[in-house]
């Protein structure tokens, strides 16, 4: 049975797109070297779930917010790292020009 988390796509994305191997990774985050590739595989593969404090690691490591593992769909990851980029002033404008679009055209929200 296929894993359906998200967590797999989106690691094997964000490490991907660093260029990094899943040794290197594991390594990066303090796994041993034996074993750094396997157990980042079995993340990878959704054999294994990381736990919160190892999926905020992996986050830090790759340069992703950690709320970007858990986007199914492809457009919301790409938005959450934009967001992750803007500064706190710049959310709020853009919070605001959200809501305004939303209040527009509420079936839209439906």
């Amino acid at each position: 049975m296929p894993n359906s988390s998200p967590i797999t796509k989106r690691l094997l994305q964000a490490r991907t797109n660093k260029g990094i191997s899943q040794r290197q990774l594991g390594i990066q985050l303090g796994m041993e070297p034996s074993s750094a590739s396997s157990r980042m595989n079995h993340y990878e593969k959704g054999r294994h779930s990381p736990d919160y404090k190892t999926l905020s690691r992996i986050a830090e490591e790759l340069g992703v917010p950690v709320a970007f593992f858990f986007c199914e769909s492809d457009i919301t990851a790409d938005i959450v790292c934009l967001l992750d980029k803007l500064d706190n002033e710049q959310r709020c404008e853009l919070l605001d020009k959200l809501q305004g679009m939303v209040n527009e055209n509420p079936e839209s929200s439906s």
